[in-house]
Parts: C-alpha cells; sequence; structure tokens
C-alpha cells in the first residue's frame, strides 16, 4: 500500500468514513451529562446507574468461569471475574503489569523447594452471597474440574496447567500447597497459571459430590443455556462484588451489587449496564445523544474529541497488553498447503504496511504489530511493507500471473518452486473471514485486498459478528469438517490478544495450545516458549520475541488501542486495565457542592 493516496482507491474509502462520521456530530450537550464539572473535582455521591458500551457486534455469551472454545472473548472474563473471584488479578503498576492487587481473593504466594512448591494462603473473612464461606476446597473443586476435563477446558495447553500440577494438598481451609512437576520460573508460573485459579461455589454447583466429569457435564450444558444467565439460581451464588440482574439474549448485562460481598472494593452504584451496539456509528449516535455515560470514539472521530470534552465527555485512550494478527488455518484442505510455505507468509507480510494504516485509517489509535509479544518488547521489523520484495519471492517460488491472478507454474518441492502439496495452475486465492461492526476494520480489509490483488494474490474478504467469527476460527485437525469453515481469519478490531502480566506464547503459539487457532506447530516455537517458561533470565523472553517475529505463525497486523473511551466527567474511579479486566465496584458519581459520601 505504501503512503495511502488519497486518490487511489484505499483514500476514497477513508475519505468516505471520514465525511460519514463527521455528519454525524450534533451541536450542544447531551440531557444528562454534567457539563459545569470538569474532569477533576466535586463532591462523591452513593447510587446512580452507569451504562457502558460494549465492543461493535459484541455479545457477552459465556458465564461459567472455566472457558470454552469459542467463547474466549474478553468482555466474557470480564464479567465473570465480577462474578466470581480469582485468586490473582492483574493491575497496572507504573508501566508494568503486576498480579499484586487487593482484589485478588488470595495473598502473595510462596515458592519453596527449589520453585517446585508454591503455597496459597486465602484471604481470610470472605463469603459466597449465600453466606457460606469460600475455602480452599472451593479452589479445588475448580481445579479438580479442569484436570478430569481439560481437553475441554478453552485454557488447556498439553504439560501445562493442570498437567504441571503433581499434587494439590489441602492444608486448611485458607491454605493449600501445589507440588509441581519440575521448577518454573515464579514470575511465569505466577501471572500465566496462577492467574488462572478461581474458587467456585463447591457446596452449591455440586451438592451431591458428583464426580468431576459428571459434575462438569452438568454445569456445562447449563453454561451453554444462554437465554437462562439472569434467571438459573446456579449463577446466583457468587462471591465477587456483583450479580447478574439482567442478561439478554441481544448482549444487554445489568449488574447489581452483591450485598453480601466481603472484600475492600464494595460498589458505590446501584446498576451497572453494559450496552451491545451492531457497529461503532450506531453507539456513537447513542453517546451523542447521552444514552452511554462511559462509551468510545470511533477512531475516524478522533478530530471531533474537543467537542465531546466541550459536551461534558472526558476522552481517554484505552491501551492494551496486547497484538494484533491475522490467525492462518494450517489444516485447511486446499489453503493448508499454501499458508505452510514460509516465503509464502512472507510475502504477504510484506504486502501489509502497517504503519499507514495505522496513521490513515486508524488515525493514529493503532500501532504495528512487530511479533508475538507487545511492540515496546522488540526493536526490529523483520519484514517491513515491501511490494517489490514480495513479489520477487512469489516469481523466485514458481508463481507467474494469469488473468491477473497468480498462477503455479512451477510445482514442486525444491529450491524455486511452489512447495509440497500445491499442485500444477494452481491460483494463489484466499478467503478471509472478519468481524463486522467496525469502519475501521472493514477499511483495513478492503486494503489489504487491494495491496493483495495488485502483487496477484486474490483476497475474498468475508465480514461476520465477532462471536461468529470467534466460533467459526477454532482449532482443528487435518479432516475435521470444520476445517473447512475458514482459511484466515480476524478478530482484532481491539486487538487479537491480550496477555497476562508475563508475555509467553504458551496460550497462542505453541503447538497445540488452546488459542492456537489456526494450529501452529513448530518445534523451534516450543522451545523457545519453555524456555521462557523455567528460565527467569529476561533474555529468554526476547529470544522468543525477536524469533517468533522472523517464523511468522500468523500475519502481523495494526494493534489498535482497545477503544478511545468517552466518559462523562462526573463518572469517577474509572482505570482502565491493559488486559480490558473491569472494576466498576471503585465507579461512582459526583456532584458540585452539597452533601456526598
Amino acid at each position: 500500500m505504501g503512503r495511502v493516496d488519497p486518490v487511489g482507491r484505499g483514500g476514497r474509502v477513508i475519505a468516505a468514513a471520514l465525511i460519514g462520521a463527521a455528519a454525524l456530530v450534533g451541536c450542544g450537550p447531551p440531557g444528562n451529562v454534567v457539563t459545569e464539572l470538569g474532569a477533576t473535582g466535586g463532591v462523591p455521591v452513593e447510587g446512580g446507574t452507569a451504562t457502558m458500551a460494549l465492543p461493535p457486534a459484541s455479545t457477552p455469551n459465556w458465564i461459567f468461569p472455566i472457558g470454552a472454545p469459542g467463547y474466549l472473548a474478553s468482555y466474557n472474563s470480564a464479567i465473570q471475574d465480577l462474578l466470581f473471584l480469582r485468586l490473582y488479578l492483574p493491575e497496572k503498576k507504573g508501566a508494568a503489569l503486576t498480579l499484586d492487587s487487593p482484589r485478588g481473593l488470595a495473598e502473595k504466594p510462596r515458592y519453596g523447594e527449589g520453585n517446585r512448591t508454591v503455597t496459597i494462603t486465602l484471604k481470610k473473612g470472605y463469603r459466597w452471597s449465600d453466606g457460606r464461606p469460600v475455602t480452599t476446597r472451593d479452589v479445588k473443586f475448580w481445579f479438580d474440574l479442569i484436570k478430569a476435563n481439560k481437553q475441554e477446558w478453552a485454557g488447556y495447553s498439553p504439560k501445562l496447567m493442570p498437567d504441571d500440577v503433581k499434587e494439590f494438598k489441602v492444608l486448611d481451609d485458607h491454605t493449600f500447597r501445589l507440588r509441581l512437576d519440575r521448577a518454573y520460573n515464579p514470575v511465569w508460573f505466577t501471572a500465566n497459571e496462577l492467574q488462572d485459579f478461581v474458587a467456585l461455589p463447591a457446596h452449591a454447583w455440586n451438592p451431591h459430590h458428583e464426580d468431576p466429569r459428571r459434575a462438569f457435564a452438568r454445569l456445562m450444558r447449563h453454561a451453554r443455556q444462554f437465554s437462562t444467565f439472569a434467571t438459573d439460581p446456579l449463577w446466583k451464588t457468587v462471591d465477587g462484588p456483583w450479580r447478574i440482574a439482567k442478561w439478554t439474549t441481544s448482549g444487554q448485562v445489568e449488574l447489581i451489587p452483591n450485598t453480601h460481598y466481603s472484600g475492600p472494593d464494595k460498589p458505590h452504584l446501584d446498576r451497572v449496564v453494559l450496552k451491545p451496539f451492531t457497529t461503532a456509528d450506531s453507539e456513537f449516535n447513542v453517546l451523542r445523544a447521552g444514552g452511554v455515560d462511559y462509551g468510545y470514539l470511533p477512531p475516524s472521530v478522533m478530530a471531533q474529541s474537543a467537542k465531546f470534552r466541550e459536551m461534558g465527555y472526558r476522552i481517554d485512550p484505552w491501551e492494551g497488553w496486547a497484538i494484533t494478527y491475522i490467525v492462518l488455518n494450517y489444516h485447511h484442505p486446499t489453503a493448508g498447503p499454501l499458508l505452510r510455505q514460509t516465503y509464502l507468509r512472507q510475502a504477504l507480510q510484506h504486502l501489509i504496511d502497517q504503519k499507514a494504516i495505522s496513521r490513515v485509517i486508524w488515525h493514529g489509535s493503532a500501532a504495528p504489530t512487530l511479533g508475538p509479544v507487545p511492540a515496546g518488547l522488540l526493536d526490529t521489523d523483520p519484514y517491513p511493507y515491501d511490494p517489490k520484495r514480495a513479489k520477487a519471492l512469489l516469481a523466485g517460488h514458481g508463481w507467474a500471473a494469469r488473468g491477473g491472478v497468480l498462477r503455479c507454474v512451477r510445482p514442486g518441492r525444491g529450491a524455486g518452486t511452489c512447495g509440497a502439496g500445491i499442485e500444477d495452475g494452481r491460483e494463489l486465492r484466499l478467503s478471509l473471514l472478519s468481524q463486522s461492526g467496525s469502519t475501521e476494520t472493514s477499511n483495513t480489509m478492503q486494503v489489504l485486498k487491494s495491496e493483495f490483488g495488485k502483487a496477484g494474490v486474490a483476497l475474498d474478504v468475508r465480514q461476520q459478528p465477532l462471536n461468529t467469527v470467534l466460533g467459526t476460527t477454532v482449532p482443528c485437525k487435518t479432516g475435521d469438517p470444520v476445517c473447512s469453515a475458514w482459511q484466515l481469519g480476524f478478530f482484532g478490531t481491539q486487538g487479537s490478544w491480550y496477555f497476562p502480566p508475563d508475555p509467553s506464547g504458551e496460550k497462542i503459539f505453541a503447538s497445540n495450545a488452546p488459542s492456537n487457532m489456526g494450529s501452529w506447530a513448530d518445534p523451534r516455537t516450543d522451545a523457545l516458549i519453555r524456555a521462557t517458561e523455567y528460565s527467569d533470565d529476561p533474555a529468554a523472553l526476547r529470544a522468543y520475541g525477536r524469533e517468533v517475529a522472523r517464523r511468522l505463525p500468523v500475519l502481523w497486523t495494526p494493534n489498535p488501542a482497545y477503544q478511545v473511551s468517552a466518559l462523562r466527567n462526573d463518572l469517577r474511579g474509572v482505570e482502565q486495565n491493559p488486559t480490558l479486566s473491569l472494576t466498576p465496584q471503585d465507579w461512582y458519581y459526583v456532584k458540585k457542592g452539597g452533601a456526598g459520601r
């Protein structure tokens, strides 16, 4: 793409988006936003309702705190964490992330025996909403469920949790000890293994002491009954600060305080509403009219942010600890042989002008992804935008233009051939399934289609809602019917993958990893990942980042801010966590003068 030429095809698409967005901006403040208050000051008050906009075409659809494939959207886990407390929660601390959050259910873990054991003590005083105490047996209930049903848990990676725990020993009601199968890097184990631990109400969810497989199957049946999340008694026993008041099949979720919550951060608001929107433009219209208290500006209207400040909002980009990419299905019956060719992936990456897309389409609210870790941890781009290099790679491996589309003219496995599994005359055509609802994502896909096309690569793009894309782009084995459903997939309008504090890749790029959607399998990648797990040397993570960036398990694309938030000036206490967790229990309203809380 190079520079986006304003008279070129991509430029016209972008200009149309800008004109459309500008037309949406009206005059005057929305009716219920307090304009006389600035971003600071005011007297805190108790109560009230805050309505937060969900991302475009996003519908919360999973409440069970054990994730299932196809249900891994960040808003699902953010809601779960408000109902069922994890032992450790990530929190921003300066420029870094920490798991020392006071909101977690446990004290700091204590490692022993050369990092082969870890002892964990639960904080005292926590109770379930029915009055029963939260104990270590509730944590063990979770562990037993994932151990007995690990193949059905979306968080499972072979040889990791729960395989890496040889023994879970309950010492008393508040303390348990894990005996590990080897010594691990404590930073990695806490950030990427212990962060999954959650207490589940064993007394309410398994009153008849069923074995873990039967109990899990029963709980999963309830978890798939989307329409009953608000009424099913099962989900009413919580230990978090909130409970469900409403959960519609259209995706609107309403939370009210758990009056039995015993943690330090009790809610100030009476209700929090998480409101779905089909597109960013529809959200923008409602935000402009004052229909949401915590919304977002589409990147195309960033130039209008000053108007929103005048209307009584503060603008705050929500940066994520994340990377963004197009996932590749290596097991697709026809596209798989193409995508397994390293030279082809390199050529496609050279056709993605991340800098220009970030600047022009995302209006500076995105930045290039350089590899498998957040960009700030890498120092070079191994595949900068270079269409000439892309064309040379393809020509050098036996592809020639026929009717505007490249075809294989030198089939075979040797040097200078198209590669194994690619037959003579094969057309270089790929299909990309992308999430809908975002003008920026739609424009990005059209630019990629255009740039690929100029090099002779035909790219067919179709768009579906995010949940559909997530439910389709799942790991599969060669021959599985689901493997034929997609070739390339994109679910990164708000970023594709959000890391725990330690951004290693065992969940996304290790062989058979749960979120390795395209089934990338590479011994060198696996070895680099293992090094980050076992060694506390920071060089291990750097080596992993540099090498996997070059190996290209996916196509790197611009990483957008999760959103550019627009918040009412009188709504305070909002902290935008880089891992996308929510803490509405800390939110509160202020008023000008008078008595407060």
